[in-house]
């Protein structure tokens, strides 16, 4: 199964062997750690894209996952947690992220007998690593530049980190591999420190477009008429090339968002699927009035 999976991408007999030695060296997880195991739900326009990202992965380096909102980076995340079939542990960057939120954080408890205990909840940071899992951190440019100095030590070749709440030194095991995801150039996100950056692989992950893209929409949405596929494509063709020119917001060519029209306009009209699922989520009036008019060039009212 995994053998056929792998022979998608132009991967090196080297790495293919690594993979499959992890496989082999298949470790005995929870059914609640299973859970955690991504689907492969990706579809790479370049599947180079994804042989990249396995091949940092296989030789122990950090992958940052780097493109336009909605270009399918966690899904690509969740697809590398799957050919790895290891549990993927997750963070969602924010200005509120702290040491809790990455390490873990302590709680009023039980012994069982009446008695108050202080319990420890370790958090996804911790999680991974002793367990030897993926860790993904969604947005790591939007966490506060005075936080993230915490992960220079997961990041590095030390795989170890302190965790100031128990006063332990926490090292990786065996398998233990950070997938990041950023969004440069998007309101909220500040430029990546140079030192955290220089610690990953650079995977860039472009839109997904054309045959590859007409293929998505069949498979992971709702409509299935054929000339309307064809006419959603070149929708997202178009709201792609605006995007590129800074003449709308990213989010407005969202691969996410142009699923949910084509949810949508299985059941009622197209323009109106649109405007619901991708021109009315702007903020900008007329970068709303920009998406409507091409869509109005490509679907009858």
């Amino acid at each position: 199964m995994i053998e056929s999976e792998l022979a998608r991408y132009p991967l090196a007999d080297r790495v293919k062997r690594i993979v499959l030695d992890i496989h082999r060296r298949e470790k005995q997880l929870s059914d609640d750690e299973r859970l955690l195991i991504g689907s492969p739900g990706y579809t790479a326009s370049d599947p180079n894209v994804v042989a990249d990202a396995v091949t940092a992965l296989a030789l122990g380096k950090n992958v940052l996952l780097k493109g336009p909102t909605g270009s399918g980076k966690t899904k690509l995340a969740e697809l590398l947690s799957h050919l790895f079939q290891q549990p993927m542990h997750m963070i969602n960057c924010s200005v509120d992220l702290d040491a809790e939120a990455l390490l873990g954080h302590k709680t009023l408890g039980s012994d069982g007998e009446g008695h108050s205990r202080i319990d420890f909840v370790p958090g996804p940071v911790e999680k991974a690593m002793k367990r030897g899992h993926f860790l993904y951190i969604d947005e790591i440019n939007m966490a506060r530049a005075d936080t993230l100095p915490i992960l220079n030590g997961v990041l590095d070749y030390r795989r170890t980190v302190h965790n100031p709440f128990t006063a332990e030194t926490v090292r990786a095991s065996e398998g233990f591999a950070v997938i990041a995801a950023i969004n440069e150039g998007y309101i909220g996100t500040t430029p990546l420190n140079e030192a955290l950056k220089n610690r990953f692989v650079v995977i860039d992950v472009p839109y997904l477009q054309g045959d590859a893209l007409k293929a998505l929409l069949r498979r992971q949405s709702s409509l299935q008429d054929d000339a309307l596929l064809d006419r959603f494509v070149a929708l997202s063709r178009d709201l792609v090339s605006k995007a590129r020119d800074g003449q709308i917001a990213e989010e407005g060519a969202s691969i996410r968002s142009l699923l949910d029209a084509c949810d949508l306009a299985a059941f009622m009209s197209p323009l109106r699927a649109i405007r619901r699922a991708i021109a009315d989520k702007l903020d900008d009036e007329r970068e709303r009035a920009a998406v409507l008019t091409i869509a109005e060039t490509l679907f009858d009212s």
